[in-house]
């Protein structure tokens, strides 16, 4: 039984379908990656996920309880966590008031320290305001507060979009960090090198379909699917 499994979801956006029978699954400590084109209809799929879309029909189970009718905010309980590509954190509130209000409606919150043992600049920054970070420490806060709430699945929307190679090369660390420790991540990304660095499965959408599942070997063994669907 897989942790999080997504069974031929159809999706819209008022008359507009946008996904076509998507199905895929990630196993319990298992880092999957999500690629495609812009416009394939990942994001929509994370959205579809986490009950921002509500898919039109389909189904979508977590630990193979059927999580597709629930609001977001019940899905977010049950241990789903979407780390928006917008970010979306408070910038009104200092970085520690940003994650203890994330921590409020968890049942077993990590502590700040932990979360600053990921994430040594957060600390360093924890009474600054969320509108004063770099995006950089904005992106760290965003993960971190998926992070806080001892997420059983975090789904990562585009994290490394328009930061720097430094940056972006820190936040994979975590990444890898986070899954030897074991989390499970379901990963959107343009950047395919580092996408496929951290996972050990992919899915490739193309206009809503599913048009490639297998290993990140057996992806990098296709190049005609690199090269058409993921212009690489």
């Amino acid at each position: 039984m897989s942790l999080l499994e997504i069974d031929r979801i159809n999706s819209y956006y008022a008359d507009s379908h946008i996904l076509f029978d998507v199905s895929l699954s990630v196993e319990e400590s298992e880092v999957v990656a999500l690629l495609g084109r812009n416009g394939a209809g990942k994001t929509t799929t994370l959205k579809t996920i986490m009950g921002v879309l509500p898919a039109r029909s389909g189904s979508i189970r977590l630990e193979n309880q059927p999580i597709e009718a629930l609001a977001p905010f019940e899905i977010a309980r049950r241990g789903v966590q979407l780390v928006p590509e917008e970010r979306r954190i408070f910038g009104g509130l200092t970085v520690a008031e940003n994650l203890d209000l994330a921590s409020l409606t968890a049942t077993n919150p990590l502590s700040l320290e932990a979360i600053f043992a990921y994430f040594p600049r957060l600390g360093e920054r924890r009474s600054s305001r969320g509108r004063n970070l770099s995006g950089g420490e904005q992106q760290m806060l965003a993960i971190a507060r998926a992070l806080i709430r001892d997420a059983r699945i975090i789904l990562l929307d585009e994290p490394f979009e328009g930061l720097a190679p430094l940056v972006v090369r820190d936040l994979l660390e975590v990444a890898e960090t986070l899954a030897s420790q074991g989390r499970t991540i379901l990963i959107v990304e343009q950047n395919v090198t580092a996408a496929l660095d951290l996972a050990r499965r992919v899915y490739v959408l193309n206009n809503g379909h599913v048009v490639f599942e297998g290993t990140t070997t057996e992806l990098r063994s296709e190049p005609a699917v690199m090269k058409n669907h993921l212009g690489v």
